[in-house]
């Protein structure tokens, strides 16, 4: 049985840090973040705006999307993932 899995972005106030992780429980995972509650760079860099997210189908497969987006494998990942952010869309591009 496979579970559904969510690749996610959050940054801060300021839109200058851009954080990529997994999750199986997105809702519970960004209120995580805003609450700070756990040690790391989410709560160093208050990451606390959810700007994007993906659901993948299993949790094998939202950690490969995850290490793609994190190496820059995406094309024009870094360019999307900035323009979001300073406009406050969240979905990507080719899914429009």
């Amino acid at each position: 049985m496979t579970r559904q899995a969510f690749v996610y972005f959050m940054t801060n106030a300021r839109h200058n840090v851009l954080y990529i992780g997994v999750t199986n429980d997105l809702l519970r995972r960004v209120a995580e973040h805003k609450l700070g509650r756990q040690k790391g760079f989410t709560k160093r860099y208050h990451c606390t705006t959810l700007v994007y997210f993906e659901a993948g189908e299993s949790v094998v497969a939202a950690i490969q999307r995850e290490k793609q987006l994190k190496a820059g494998g995406a094309p024009g990942r870094t360019s999307w993932s900035s323009r979001s952010i300073h406009t406050g869309t969240t979905s990507h591009p080719r899914s429009a």
